[in-house]
C-alpha cells in the first residue's frame, strides 16, 4: 500500500456571487444557497485551460511535498470537463511540469470520481512507480454557462484544480483499503454529450449518491473492523451539502465530521476532493493512527470509498 505524501490545490481567483449569478439566471440568491450550500464558485478565464488549472495544482502540491517534478515517475490527470477527445490533458501537463522524458501520463475522464479513481489506481501502481502525482483539474463555467443555461445546474458548478502525491515508502498517511463500483445503468442521468450540453437528472443523481455513499463506506470500514463511529475526519466529493448532511445522518455521524468548503468554491467536480483535502491538510491533517475517509459519487454511475491512517 502506498502513502499519501501532500495535496495541493489551485482555484481561479474570480469569485462570483451567488447575488452574481442570480442575475443571470433570473432566481433568488437564497434559494441557490437552501438548495446547495453555494455561497460563491470561482470561474477561471475565458483563456485559461483544464491544463493551466491542472498545472498549478500540481506545482503546488510538489511544493507542499518539497519534491521536485523529476522525482514524479508517473502522472494520472483526472478531468470530465477538458474538450478536446485525444490527446488527454495528462501528456500536456507532464511536458508543462517539465517530467523526465518517458515518464508514464495517464488520463481518467471521470468526472467527480475522477480523483478517487486516480488515488486507487495510483496506489495499486506504486510498487512500480513509487512516486506518483495524481492531478483532478475542471473547468466547468465553460459548459454550464453556455446558453441556453440551466438554472438547476449552473448554481452548482465551479472551475478549480487538486492534486496528491502518493509514495510507496514515506507519507503522512497509509493507504488501507479502498472499493470501487459502477453502474452503466443511468449513464444518461448525468452526461456531457459530444455537442458540449452538460444533462442532468439531479433527483436520480441525488437519490442513487445519498443511498450508495453510505454503503460503500460501510463497506470498507466493515472489512477493516471499524465503524462510522471511529472515524473523526470523512474527505468527501462537494457535490452539495444537503449530500454531505445526508451521507452523514445515514452513517449517524455528527455533520461536522464531514470537511465542507462548497460555499466557497461550489461542485468543482472531479478537482473537489482534492481541494477539500488540501484545506483540510493544511489546517492540521492526519494524525498517528487516526483513520480517514475519502469518498466520492459522479457521473457513469462511479462511486467509490478509500480509508487511510495517519503515520
Amino acid at each position: 500500500m502506498a502513502f499519501i505524501q501532500a495535496f495541493g490545490a489551485y482555484v481561479p481567483p474570480r469569485i462570483v456571487s451567488n447575488a452574481e449569478l442570480a442575475a443571470r439566471l433570473g432566481c433568488d440568491p437564497d434559494w441557490i444557497s437552501q438548495a446547495s450550500g453555494i455561497a460563491e464558485r470561482r470561474y477561471a478565464g475565458e483563456d485559461d485551460s483544464v491544463a493551466d488549472l491542472a498545472v498549478l495544482a500540481a506545482r503546488d502540491c510538489l511544493a507542499q511535498a518539497e519534491r521536485a517534478a523529476s522525482d514524479v515517475q508517473l502522472i494520472i490527470v483526472a478531468t470530465g470537463s477538458e474538450p478536446r477527445r485525444f490527446p488527454g490533458v495528462a501528456s500536456v501537463v507532464a511536458h508543462r511540469l517539465g517530467l523526465l522524458d518517458g515518464v508514464p501520463a495517464l488520463d481518467v475522464p471521470v468526472a467527480s470520481t475522477g480523483s478517487l479513481v486516480g488515488m486507487v489506481v495510483g496506489n495499486a501502481l506504486a510498487a512500480s512507480y513509487p512516486v506518483i502525482l495524481i492531478v483532478a483539474a475542471e473547468k466547468m463555467s465553460s459548459l454550464v454557462m453556455r446558453e441556453p443555461l440551466d438554472r438547476n445546474i449552473a448554481i452548482l458548478f465551479g472551475d478549480g484544480a487538486g492534486a496528491c502525491l502518493l509514495d510507496a515508502e514515506r507519507g503522512a498517511a497509509r493507504i488501507v483499503d479502498h472499493a470501487l463500483h459502477s453502474d452503466g445503468a443511468f449513464a444518461g442521468s448525468l452526461a456531457l454529450q459530444a455537442d458540449g450540453i452538460l444533462s442532468m437528472d439531479g433527483r436520480s443523481v441525488i437519490l442513487h449518491a445519498s443511498r450508495k455513499l453510505p454503503r460503500v463506506i460501510a463497506e470498507v470500514l466493515e472489512r477493516n473492523q471499524l465503524s462510522a463511529a471511529n472515524v473523526p475526519v470523512f474527505l468527501m466529493h462537494q457535490a452539495n451539502q444537503n449530500l454531505l448532511d445526508a451521507v452523514a445522518r445515514a452513517l449517524r455521524v455528527p455533520a461536522a465530521r464531514f470537511f465542507s468548503n462548497i460555499a466557497k468554491y461550489g461542485n468543482t467536480s472531479s478537482a473537489s476532493l482534492f481541494v477539500a483535502a488540501a484545506e483540510w491538510q493544511a489546517s492540521g491533517g492526519f494524525q498517528s493512527g487516526v483513520p480517514v475517509v475519502f469518498a466520492a459519487f459522479g457521473a457513469g454511475f462511479h462511486w467509490g470509498a478509500l480509508l487511510a491512517a495517519g503515520v
